[in-house]
């Protein structure tokens, strides 16, 4: 077999020791060997994009193969903070002037939908992950002020998008948050999403799915009728359609300017029982750069980040790590007065940026029966959860599917 190389990028998907590896029911076994039985599709990477794949494609009744590199749901989907946000890393009134208002509007409503289907689709299957829906509060910061945020939600509302908008009193009296202005809005959610992920992947082998760990996919090549997948051991997998969800381990052929691979940091406190009332339901995050975002679990436990860098390695560095979180640690301090102590867990790990803030979801640039989806920046399962739902439409048909949205670029 003879075509492009299909061998992905590798990085450390996390330093340190995430709080959600350490947390009940958050993995599924593996099959070591692999199957002579052919499938309809073979998933690459068994995260969450790969779990809310397999379940969307298994649910149209589709065959499907699992495989990754690593044991499943133990890459970079437990190094997530689950802040499960509607709001995209862009803002509505800048993402309109980058890629004009008719796109922007779509993508915003597109991501306040997905929320809402992960939701349901969680109750429906009865995942025990400690999902729930959840506002968000922005607050102003060095990139957007208060009169910027003004406009942005009233700009939101104009669409249908709820928002919100704070004054400093406000923010003061409700919170307890010294801040020029904020948004707050309703659409957000959280999860364990260690949890959700092996949740989904157990949900998908209850039908027509099999997950086998570990394999490695070295080449690639378009057959009339399907795809053909080399292993690292040798073997030639064959199926239909092939999706790539392996984040920013990006195949090479989706090497584009406008997406980047960044650092981010993070940590998770012990659990406190003196928290604030309102910080129990609520995910925080600043217009800020870098910016801090926090929530709290069910247990109390503070779970904080930020601080990304431009620089796919530096999350591979332990004394930054170290660093990183006492910053996070400090920042959470000044915003909200809460000394969290030391840190129970702390960890890193590289994700990839777009400049519009958008995803990539499509085909493989040259393929026509290969996709993948990547550049999901720190909206990661919402972004996740329009991948499935948008491939695996293309893939069957039934629905008009989101790739045009989300096209590669």
């Amino acid at each position: 077999m003879a075509d492009r190389d299909a061998t992905t990028r590798k990085d450390n998907l996390h330093t340190g020791i995430p709080f959600w590896i350490k947390t009940p029911n958050s993995t599924v076994k593996a099959n070591r060997r692999l199957s002579r039985e052919r499938f309809d599709i073979i998933i690459i990477g068994a995260g969450i994009t790969g779990a809310l794949m397999a379940e969307a494609l298994t649910r149209a009744d589709k065959s499907v193969l699992i495989v990754d590199r690593r044991l499943p749901v133990r890459g970079s989907t437990s190094a997530s903070t689950a802040m499960i946000q509607h709001e995209i890393d862009v803002p509505l009134t800048r993402l309109r002037k980058k890629i004009g208002e008719k796109r922007a509007d779509a993508a915003w409503l597109r991501s306040v939908q997905a929320v809402g289907d992960l939701v349901n689709l969680t109750l429906k299957l009865n995942i025990e992950c400690k999902m729930s829906f959840k506002p968000a509060l922005y607050l102003a910061g060095n990139e957007l002020g208060a009169r910027a945020l003004a406009n942005e939600a009233t700009e939101r509302n104009k669409i249908g998008i709820k928002a919100n908008y704070l004054k400093r009193t406000d923010l003061i009296e409700r919170f307890g948050l010294d801040r020029t202005a904020a948004i707050l809005s309703e659409a957000s959610a959280s999860a364990n999403p260690a949890q959700l992920a092996a949740g989904l992947l157990r949900a998908a082998l209850t039908r027509k799915a099999q997950i086998v760990s570990p394999v490695e996919i070295t080449d690639m090549a378009e057959l009339s009728s399907g795809v053909a997948l080399a292993t690292r051991q040798g073997e030639i997998l064959i199926a239909e359609y092939a999706v790539f969800c392996t984040g920013y381990e990006y195949l090479p052929q989706m090497e584009t300017k406008s997406h980047r691979i960044t650092s981010t940091w993070a940590l998770a406190s012990k659990p406190m029982s003196d928290l604030p009332l309102w910080m129990g339901n609520m995910l925080v995050w600043e217009a800020a750069d870098p910016y801090l975002y926090l929530r709290t679990d069910e247990s109390g436990r503070i779970i904080a980040g930020g601080e990304d860098e431009e620089a796919q390695d530096s999350n591979a560095d332990p004394t930054k790590l170290a660093d990183k979180a006492a910053v996070i640690k400090e920042k959470v301090k000044k915003l909200t007065g809460i000394d969290i102590g030391q840190p129970k867990y702390v960890w890193s790990s590289p994700f990839g940026v777009t400049k519009d803030g958008l995803p990539i979801i499509d085909r493989v640039p040259g393929y026509e029966r290969i996709f993948t989806a990547m550049g999901f920046g720190g909206n990661g399962i919402t972004f996740a959860m329009i991948a499935s739902q948008a491939i695996t439409s293309a893939i069957t048909g039934r629905t008009i599917s989101d790739l045009e949205l989300f096209s590669y670029r």
